[in-house]
């Protein structure tokens, strides 16, 4: 096992559920079919979630490390606004694409507060699967992740606390040992300092055991697009579900809310711990999922060269 194939499992894991989550804004399909078994028709296109992510991860497997100029100019050249990116956002890549710079741009937005949204989380758990040896350097490299666009310090802290709990749920792929809930909580915990991020996770870890309905009223559930509002309850479900790559994401479409971008952050988290195998991402959910960019390394994945439905690593996965 890998370090570059725990990032692009995290990354199969966030792409898919950020394009099955995306499904659930489409007219027709809905969440009580979804609890009965009826998976949404494909192709599933993916969002900025995913798009970002890609960037990423193409850095880590071509650098070993974050670039912040070099990332600022992939997130800037890449990024296509009919994928859902939020208007600040086109703002801010437009202006870095255009030559600004991109610590002036990111601390400009919202009246100097720089953004506090759940975008730096949203991308960010691959990177957190690529450093599953150390969560140290994880929150580091996720720090210097979310600084590209994201000045606010709740978003910068909500990326860390995703980055660390996918550093862990990798690590125990590693080793054969699921961390417990509790444990994968504390683990982000000890890299947060005092913030609202800080104290929704330590709300989330009173509340294992719970309902998805409670978790999302507690919690919240994406529907601000805040950090605040996004990392605890999507760490609360990938907590709770580490070992059940649908289940997760079934509880993301339950709550309702952002559920694009908390099925992405959760997926990225699971799928670091389950992979593709077992109770991971089931294979019709991947052959469903767009194919990622072309521009992603390929041979970093042993056997998922094109990733298309004749991929032999798919053939090996779990359930429909």
């Amino acid at each position: 096992m890998t370090m570059s194939r725990l990032c692009f499992d995290s990354l199969d894991g966030l792409s898919v559920g950020d394009a099955l989550g995306a499904q659930f804004f489409v007219p027709g399909v809905s969440a009580e079919d979804f609890a009965a078994g009826h998976i949404p028709a494909g192709p599933w296109p993916w969002t900025d979630d995913t798009e970002m992510a890609c960037s990423i991860a193409e850095q880590l497997q071509t650098h070993g490390r974050i670039d912040q100029d070099r990332l600022a100019m992939a997130f800037a050249e890449r990024f296509e606004p009919y994928r859902g990116y939020g208007g600040g956002a086109v703002v801010v890549l437009r202006q870095i694409r255009e030559g600004a710079a991109w610590r002036d741009v990111a601390r400009s937005v919202f009246q100097g507060q720089g953004s506090m949204g759940n975008g730096a989380a949203m991308r960010v758990a691959p990177l957190g699967a690529f450093h599953a040896d150390d969560s140290r350097t994880a929150a580091l490299e996720a720090m210097r992740s979310a600084e590209v666009t994201h000045a606010h310090a709740e978003a910068v802290l909500g990326a860390v606390a995703v980055a660390v709990a996918a550093a862990e749920a990798g690590w125990g792929r590693t080793v054969g040992v699921r961390p417990e809930a509790g444990e994968l909580l504390n683990s982000a915990l000890d890299h947060l300092v005092e913030s609202r991020v800080r104290r929704g996770i330590e709300r989330a870890r009173t509340l294992l055991g719970g309902s998805v309905a409670e978790a999302a009223y507690e919690l919240g559930n994406g529907s601000q697009v805040l950090a605040q509002d996004t990392v605890p309850f999507t760490l609360w479900v990938a907590a709770t579900h580490l070992h059940d790559y649908p289940a997760a994401i079934a509880a993301c479409v339950e709550a309702g809310g952002d559920v694009d971008t908390t099925s992405a952050i959760v997926g990225g988290i699971v799928a670091a711990y389950t992979g593709s195998g077992v109770n991971g991402i089931p294979r019709t959910w991947l052959r469903r999922r767009e194919a990622l960019p072309d521009w992603l390394p390929q041979a970093v994945v042993p056997g998922q060269e094109g990733r298309g439905s004749d991929d032999p690593l798919l053939a090996e996965s779990a359930g429909e």
